[in-house]
């Protein structure tokens, strides 16, 4: 092989090249969040079914879906779909993600007949999403996770004009909350709390109804 094409590894590439063990335990942190994420589906299935009567009853038959990846952003990732209810015209989602070396994540995302809706709650609730530092997506496609300024900002930044007009204007709705990996014990129960703070959002509400979150 001539100098011009000889491939070399600098002193870090080659250090862990040589050193199996780094990936093993990669391997076993993503089989970890794995169960963490299958424990977390039994317990939204769950309180999901007790809400059947006042959600959609196409929405609460579909099951939980987990799935991974290596390369969001050049990193490996797991997410947990569910509800996951996606056609052409309407969504009804609520995805889990795990990003290497980022942070756990939770997002609502809505479009369609399920976004109109869910837009009196949203409107009634638009304090509350506030005070919960909960963020809103901004970007003009729905699959990038990354809290980025181009993709999400904090909804405490937004006016109620401003909120109200997306929810008017805008194709779909996807509003998130992130917990560092460094927080990795406490996850679980953030993940469930905010899960159910969505579900809630999401039930049947009427222009009479005050109660909010």
């Amino acid at each position: 092989m001539t100098e011009k094409t000889k491939i070399n590894l600098s002193a870090k590439e080659l250090e862990l090249v040589c050193n199996k063990e780094w990936i093993l335990t990669k391997q076993v942190i993503i089989e970890k969040v794995y169960e963490l994420f299958g424990n977390l589906a039994a317990i939204m299935q769950q309180y999901l079914l007790q809400k059947a009567d006042t959600l959609p009853a196409q929405v609460v038959a579909i099951g939980p879906k987990i799935s991974k990846g290596e390369n969001y952003n050049g990193l490996p990732y797991v997410m947990l779909d569910y509800p996951r209810y996606f056609t052409k015209d309407t969504t009804l989602a609520i995805r889990t993600f795990f990003w290497w070396g980022n942070f756990f994540s939770i997002n609502l995302q809505l479009s369609g007949e399920q976004l109109q809706r869910a837009a009196y709650s949203l409107k009634r609730n638009f304090i509350f999403l506030q005070q919960h530092n909960y963020s809103i997506c901004i970007h003009p496609e729905p699959w990038h996770h990354h809290f980025e300024e181009d993709n999400y900002i904090p909804l405490k930044n937004l006016t109620t004009t401003a909120f109200l007009d997306l929810l008017t204007n805008v194709p779909f709705i996807k509003i998130a909350k992130q917990i560092n990996l460094q927080q990795w014990d406490a996850a679980g129960q953030f993940l469930e709390c905010h899960f159910k703070e969505m579900v809630i959002l999401l039930e049947v509400s009427f222009p009479d109804d005050e109660r909010g979150l």
